[in-house]
């Protein structure tokens, strides 16, 4: 076997491995790039000074650049009158849907598609709330405009970055709207499919239809007396919750006419201090027959009585890169770290029962949390959640909204002019909006999605290893070989469904770099213009309709919405056969081969 051989199978080895981890999500997807990269250059593939060139190349710079500036945009108050608007709008779902949709694909064109989501997404929770409907009606067309948003323009996602990169060795990069004419075409169709019929397709589950419905806090809270003869009276809060093993929390603490919510582990109890305890009837049994306490005998506590001036309860998603996925309530010392209480947990759009101690956190669960209004949506940031509350609109004054815009505006123009090249320019922009107030340095580098940013710095020296090494060569030969005899038409649907399949159960920017190079080699085996294949590539990884594992857009209303697993392909099949439908023909028309 020669060296060359022996490389293509240990790049083979390794990209196969990376790929089944990602599929099997028990270790985050950065980590598993990492571990890849540093595998192929302890092997020598790739040389040690270029091991980490991915951290400065023109593609990460740009996606991280997006993220500032879509921070800033929303800062500014740009996101907040669009939101302002939409919920101005009428109940029926038709109109809701088509302009959940429409929006959030605008939006995800000139900013991270998640970054949008994340925005709407308690805009759309409070329009079904209002109208009626049921959350899930709207959430997963949310999620689906995002990803439809993301095709037509350069920065609308990380994938056409990667595959504009991919072409910079030939014929130079992809500008801003080079993906408008096949991608603003299928998004048109795909949200004018989701309003008028997909809707119809949706699951329609309880979700977050309210706070109240999902979570009945009077069901698991009650009110305990400290008696004259408690032996808990001297002992701290902390004392006995650790004592049920974080089967019991105490949410609230009245002493006369004082009243303390969230109180500190460190607080004394004291006779006749009435505690607000949450917990499983098990739990408080067992506090009641240990220690002295009685029932209060006021009646089950109620929501109000759990918040405050200073104090809220509110709920947050769990996102999919959040490093308390996996991890117990227990463990994550939730008082004494970030100041909340954890009340309850949801999962598929049910309260789950067991003690909250016990229970290991996942992507998409839904958190009811109570802690300092001041405080809170910090913590939920800091925990790596997005709020589901109806949160206050920041409506930005007129000129700063019109001055914001005009520097991102400013950014796109130099772009598409060809005057500076599109991470000069949206470095520039970050620049100015910094400077100019719009965010500050600390929420500029909060705005960053650093696991995605490091995965796609470790996975762009193992695509090119592939490509070096001739393996994405031999993989574009197996290709042709499997399509022997067909025309280059059908060569490029292959490609796009093969990589639309992979995007489904692996990160969009990670099967980009893989299928990349491939298109190249593709093209040049079958001597015909590569722009087409990258473009097919383009449109397959951003086009994960099926599964709620494939894009972080999917993974984020699965909780809201109260869907499974199997209802994302009711929708998600057929909009993907439109994506492949119009998308080949499009491609061919705009692109010739």
């Amino acid at each position: 076997m020669t060296a060359t051989s022996w490389q293509i199978g240990f790049v083979f080895v390794v990209l196969a491995l990376a790929l089944a981890l990602f599929v099997w999500g028990r270790w985050r997807y950065d980590l598993v790039a990492l571990a890849a990269l540093l595998a192929v250059a302890m092997a020598g593939i790739v040389p040690a000074e270029s091991a980490f060139s991915g951290f400065g190349h023109p593609a990460v710079i740009t996606v991280a650049a997006v993220l500032i500036l879509s921070r800033g945009l929303r800062n500014a108050g740009v996101v907040d009158v669009i939101a302002g608007l939409l919920l101005r709008a009428g109940s029926g779902p038709v109109l809701q849907v088509t302009l959940i949709s429409l929006s959030v694909a605008l939006l995800s064109g000139f900013m991270n598609n998640v970054g949008a989501l994340a925005l709407l997404l308690p805009v759309t929770i409070q329009m079904a709330r209002k109208s009626g409907n049921p959350p899930s009606l709207l959430l997963m067309p949310l999620a689906f405009g995002s990803l439809l948003g993301g095709l037509f323009t350069l920065i609308g996602t990380p994938p056409n970055i990667i595959v504009a990169a991919a072409r910079a060795d030939g014929e130079g990069r992809f500008r801003m709207f080079d993906f408008a004419p096949v991608g603003l075409s299928v998004m048109a169709l795909g949200v004018a499919f989701i309003a008028l019929l997909g809707w119809r397709l949706v699951p329609r589950r309880k979700g977050t239809a309210s706070r109240e419905e999902l979570f009945h806090i009077e069901d698991y809270t009650t009110e305990l007396r400290v008696t004259e003869k408690s032996a808990w009276i001297g002992k701290t809060v902390g004392d006995m919750e650790e004592s049920l093993e974080g089967g019991l929390t105490v949410a609230g603490l009245a002493r006369g006419k004082r009243r303390l919510l969230v109180p500190s582990q460190w607080e004394a109890l004291r006779e006749g201090d009435i505690l607000i305890a949450e917990g499983d009837s098990d739990a408080i049994k067992a506090l009641t027959d240990k220690g002295g306490l009685k029932l209060a005998g006021s009646g089950e506590p109620r929501e109000q009585e759990l918040q405050s001036d200073e104090i809220a309860i509110t709920e947050a998603v769990v996102r999919p890169e959040s490093f308390i996925v996996g991890r117990t309530a227990s463990s994550l010392l939730l008082r004494t770290r970030y100041g909340v209480n954890l009340l309850a947990v949801a999962r598929h759009g049910r309260r789950l029962k067991e003690r909250l101690a016990r229970v290991r956190l996942r992507q998409g669960d839904i958190l009811l949390l109570q802690g300092q209004r001041s405080r809170l949506g910090e913590a939920i940031g800091q925990l790596g959640c997005l709020p589901l509350a109806e949160r206050e609109l920041r409506i930005g004054k007129p000129r700063r909204v019109l001055l914001a815009v005009l520097i991102f505006a400013a950014a796109v123009v130099s772009t598409v002019s060809g005057l500076l090249a599109v991470e000069i320019a949206f470095v520039l922009a970050c620049a100015v909006m910094i400077l100019g107030g719009f965010l500050s340095l600390t929420e500029a580098y909060e705005s960053v999605d650093w696991p995605v940013i490091v995965l796609l710095a470790a996975m762009i020296p193992v695509g090119e290893a592939m490509e070096t090494t001739g393996g994405s060569a031999l993989l574009a030969q197996l290709l042709l070989k499997t399509g022997d005899g067909l025309p280059p038409a059908a060569t490029l649907a292959i490609l796009l469904l093969v990589t639309m399949a992979f995007s489904n159960i692996v990160n969009n920017a990670a099967i980009a770099v893989v299928m990349a190079p491939i298109a190249v080699s593709l093209s040049e085996g079958l001597h015909v213009s590569a722009d087409p294949f990258l473009m097919a590539v383009a449109l397959g990884a951003s086009s994960a309709f099926l599964t709620p594992i494939g894009h972080q857009s999917n993974t984020l209303v699965m909780g809201p919405g109260g869907y499974e697993f199997g209802d994302y392909w009711k929708l998600g099949l057929p909009l993907s056969l439109i994506v492949v439908a119009a998308g080949v023909p499009l491609i061919l028309h705009f692109w010739p081969l």
